[in-house]
């Protein structure tokens, strides 16, 4: 099943159950498909989902800090909630180890010999780990991968 399907499917059972939380965010998350599927003119595969969760999750991770800092904890938790419901579809989370391996292995396919090839391997990189690895943690790693180079 591919995760467009998965995403229809969680929402039939969130009306089915008359879970109202679930059922707007993931009716959030539908509505930025097809934005993007009428936008673009194309038809979504499961990258171009997870790419969009991805930015949605960044969006509530934000809100999430205002709101705190803001004292509003009500609408922090009203974000939570809907962080927690957009993370179910995301794919599992490498391990430090694994994204180091794969970041020590670009560089050398790359074969790049300082920092100024940083936009090089991130270029290798980003494809394989998008929505697996938290980016900005896979960019200082290859920053510090490559000052030792």
């Amino acid at each position: 099943m591919s995760l467009k399907e998965q995403i229809t499917e969680d929402m039939k059972a969130a009306m089915r159950a008359k879970d109202t939380a679930k059922l707007g965010t993931i009716r959030l998350l539908t509505a930025a498909m097809k934005q993007k599927e009428v936008d673009e003119r194309v038809e979504l595969d499961d990258a171009m989902i997870v790419a969009i969760i991805e930015k949605m999750i960044k969006q509530r991770k934000d809100s999430i800090t205002q709101f705190e800092a803001g004292g509003r904890q009500d609408l922090a938790d009203q974000e939570k909630a809907e962080l927690a419901v957009l993370s179910v579809y995301m794919p599992a989370m490498l391990s430090d180890a694994e994204v180091q391996a794969e970041v020590d292995a670009a560089v050398a396919a790359v074969g790049a010999a300082g920092p100024q090839d940083m936009g090089k391997v991130m270029g290798v990189l980003k494809p394989k780990l998008a929505g697996r690895a938290d980016m900005t943690k896979v960019s200082g790693l290859v920053k510090a991968a490559l000052t030792k180079a």
